[in-house]
């Protein structure tokens, strides 16, 4: 999560925090939906689908070029008439951040973490800054207005009532195609490059891969029943081919060239962050180095920006600031790359993971109160982690690809000052579909593993402080299920003692992770009680509502480990730093601190990765005196809370349940 504000020459370097929300936004839901049998009755007046027919009639564009724009942009979903997190209204996606700003909370992910989460070196915390004047957005963000003018319908109505967004989005295409000088032909081949206006890319690499997903949705077809209990049709048509050719004749910019490192699949540019001195020992934004060979590439962390796309980046090109990889937009999936994947950003809040990480930034908003991702985001994002996992070797669960919110604190002050994006409401399950890796059992009943995967639409906890503290946030689906102390729906929830020292329970507060399983994670099986089961989580048995009927997590196998006989409990740790024996002459030993957690005799908790303490010593511009340092000793990663820890290998044993 980014944040952004004024800059500080000398150390401690506050570097600027993101702005707060631009739109409150309902987050993209993942259900997919299914074509009627030839010769079924035509849609009723009032659905959605025969809303698709008639604009589709009214303005000459094809059914199936509307149904799959409006699939990759809302997966045909109206959302209540809220904004997604780049200011888009309804199923077409109409852009009004104008709008949505005006009506926007200010609100932000809490946390006052360093980004480089290294003790070797001053804080590089964070500072708030405004929020963006609506003045500045581009027209990408302005559609709904154009939309307005072109089909004559209010501007309220295209934000509210999906027929009249359905109908403004269909005025936009049949307007691209005229411009383009194209009839507007029957056959969905000869829009596509009016479909690529549509996306707002300024480039044509983004424009033209934002169409070849909306011509593989045609081709593939889709089915789903909306946020609004309807079911949705898109035949499948797999002979269409399109008219690529038609992206050359918009005059669209080519991409920043340089060397980027993406999949072919995605649009991608390179938009470098600086390596800049600023003297007193002060540099940014990042860290030289030579990965994989220096460090393995272990984890794929997933942000979102708490900002604009413009103010995101503005802030990975201050020097000041700090940096990752990746940034994804949200309105197109467009990527642009900031970092050489060799090289260490300072983006996690955690330094062994920055080290051995790459962080995506992604366009948008925790909460506002409601917030949603574009499926058009959603799939770019999956395939650049795809050519990422295959690169370095990075397995694709969820112990690998991490949230920035499951990322651990390095050492026991800096646990509640962590972020918390992308949180409650990014969407998993769907997210390890497009990835390929599908969460789904592999064990019976009475599995001595369970991952957490509820119906992300049907499955609605109620969140709080998003739009103002201790205010409800608007409902919706997500993919955490909530941790109690009991088998009861009235039991206190779980207690979290690195975020309450003070031992209070914790509470429904959108920022808080103290007692969240999300989806994909996966616990050992403490106990199963009708309705309920319960996990080891944090050091104690934490129950959650898993009904036969409607569970919300799925059984499975794995390895995991509890203390070695003879210890009554073993410490967990933040970070796998290397013992003091192991570091050279010149290089601060790095202290081995646990955090204020124990893993207690009985419990158990799943694997991850095996790892050898290691530390990446890089306290200077001057990359000379850079040294990875790995120690003999050895530690476990496993999924302990919400975020995960490592143990030391030699205080535990491992076993396969």
């Amino acid at each position: 999560m980014l944040r952004s504000g004024s800059r500080r020459r000398t150390p401690p370097v506050r570097a600027p925090r993101a702005a707060v929300a631009l739109a409150s936004a309902a987050l993209l839901l993942p259900l997919l939906s299914a074509a009627p049998p030839a010769g079924a009755d035509a849609p009723e007046e009032g659905s959605l689908q025969g809303q698709f027919t008639r604009a589709a009639a009214r303005t000459g564009v094809p059914e199936s070029v509307l149904l799959a724009v409006s699939y990759l942009q809302s997966r045909w979903d109206g959302h209540g008439g809220a904004p997604s997190v780049t200011g888009g209204y309804g199923p077409m996606h109409l852009t009004d951040a104008v709008t949505a700003l005006k009506r926007s909370a200010p609100h932000h992910s809490d946390g006052e973490e360093d980004a480089r989460g290294d003790s070797s070196r001053p804080a590089r915390t964070e500072a708030p800054a405004p929020v963006p004047s609506a003045g500045r957005l581009p027209g990408r963000l302005r559609t709904l207005e154009r939309a307005s003018a072109l089909s004559g319908i209010p501007a309220e109505e295209l934000r509210t009532r999906p027929g009249a967004n359905i109908e403004g989005g269909a005025a936009l295409l049949a307007a691209a195609q005229r411009e383009a000088g194209l009839p507007a032909s029957a056959d969905p081949a000869d829009w596509y490059g009016a479909v690529a206006r549509y996306s707002g890319a300024d480039d044509a690499a983004t424009a033209a891969a934002y169409a070849n997903d909306v011509f593989d949705v045609i081709r593939t077809g889709e089915t789903r029943t909306t946020d609004s209990g309807q079911v949705v049709t898109l035949p499948a048509a797999p002979a269409v081919a399109p008219v690529t050719g038609q992206v050359a004749a918009l005059g669209l910019r080519a991409p920043a060239a340089g060397p980027v490192e993406c999949p072919r699949t995605v649009a991608c540019e390179w938009i470098p962050a600086p390596y800049e001195e600023f003297g007193d020992g002060d540099y940014g934004n990042h860290d030289k180095a030579d990965r994989p060979v220096s460090q393995s590439i272990d984890y794929i962390v997933i942000h979102d920006t708490e900002a604009t796309w413009d103010v995101t980046l503005g802030l990975v090109q201050d020097p000041a600031y700090v940096s990752w990889q990746y940034s994804l937009r949200s309105s197109d999936g467009h990527v642009a790359q900031h970092l050489a994947l060799k090289d260490v950003g300072w983006h996690a809040g955690n330094w062994f993971v920055n080290a051995k990480s790459v962080g995506l930034e992604h366009e948008g908003f925790l909460t506002s109160p409601d917030s949603w991702y574009t499926e058009a985001m959603y799939r770019s994002s999956a395939r650049l982690v795809r050519y990422l996992a295959a690169r370095y070797g990075i397995p694709l669960d969820r112990q690998h690809v991490l949230g920035h919110d499951n990322v651990p604190g390095t050492v026991t002050s800096s646990i509640r000052g962590m972020h918390t994006d992308p949180g409650p409401y990014w969407d998993w399950a769907h997210y390890f579909r497009l990835l390929g890796r599908p969460i789904v059992p592999s064990a019976g009943p009475h599995a001595g593993v369970v991952t957490i995967r509820p119906d992300y639409d049907a499955h609605r906890p109620v969140y709080t402080d998003c739009a103002a503290a201790g205010t409800a946030c608007a409902p919706h689906g997500s993919g955490a299920v909530r941790l109690r102390t009991a088998p009861d729906e009235d039991a206190p929830l779980v207690k979290d003692v690195g975020l309450r020292p003070g031992g209070e329970y914790s509470t429904t507060g959108v920022n808080d992770t103290g007692a969240r399983a999300s989806t994909g994670q996966s616990f050992a099986v403490a106990e199963r009680r009708g309705d309920w089961t319960a996990v080891w989580y944090l050091g104690q048995k934490a129950w959650f509502h898993n009904p036969r009927r409607q569970p919300t997590a799925v059984n499975g196998r794995g390895l995991v480990l509890t203390p070695r006989e003879g210890l009554a409990e073993v410490p967990v740790y933040g970070r796998a730093y290397p013992e003091a024996s192991a570091y050279p002459a010149g290089v601060p030993v790095q202290a081995v601190s646990p955090l204020p957690y124990r893993l207690l005799a009985g419990q158990r908790y799943v694997v991850g990765d095996r790892t050898p303490g290691e530390y990446l010593f890089a306290p200077t511009f001057d990359t000379t005196g850079h040294a990875v340092v790995r120690g003999r000793e050895e530690y476990y990663e496993i999924q302990f809370g919400h975020r995960v820890a490592f143990v030391k290998a030699a205080d535990v044993r491992v076993s396969r349940i």
